[in-house]
């Protein structure tokens, strides 16, 4: 039988999220605000309680290592973004996604986000994923929406594993 592309980036997409479900299910409250490094980017309250991520405009030299909060954060925030796109809306600026403030309901925010993100992808045809990618690369590219579905399987499947490497970590170190 013959998969269509829809079919093959949705089974790619699930796939990616069955691994990255293995880690969510496994994280503890506390491991969200772990700093694995002294040079470290994580998600911080301001001063109106709001939860936001360290940020540089030019990556610096040595790159931080994030937390798993900070992860859970970009996350989001790319993910928002893309659907922001994907569903013909206006996208949200960078510092207008904040991280929720704790893991569970960070956790619960990323299952929600897969939640719309299925319903993008179901309401793909064929002919839909040669269409112009309206993220994340410039308009002129030559990039189609079948493209953008999979750099979001491919940016899921980076995070899920820095996540699942941080989770791992600390639970090394903590023995």
């Amino acid at each position: 039988m013959r998969a269509s592309r829809c079919d093959l980036l949705r089974w790619q997409f699930d796939l990616t999220w069955s691994l990255f479900d293995y880690h969510l299910e496994r994280l503890r409250p506390d491991d969200f605000l772990w700093e694995p490094a002294p040079l470290c980017w994580t998600v911080r309250r301001d001063a109106t309680g709001a939860w936001l991520p360290d940020w540089a405009e030019t990556e610096p030299d040595p790159i931080p290592v994030p937390t798993i909060g900070w992860v859970s954060w970009h996350i989001g925030w790319w993910w928002s973004v893309t659907i922001d796109h994907a569903q013909g809306r206006a996208p949200r600026d960078r510092t207008e996604v904040t991280w929720p403030g704790d893991g569970t309901s960070a956790v619960g925010w990323l299952r929600g986000l897969r939640t719309t993100w299925l319903t993008v992808l179901d309401g793909l045809t064929d002919a839909d994923l040669d269409a112009p990618a309206p993220f994340p690369w410039p308009q002129d590219s030559e990039h189609t929406v079948a493209h953008m579905i999979a750099w979001v399987n491919s940016e899921l499947m980076k995070n899920a594993s820095e996540i699942g490497q941080l989770r791992m970590v600390r639970a090394a170190s903590s023995e």
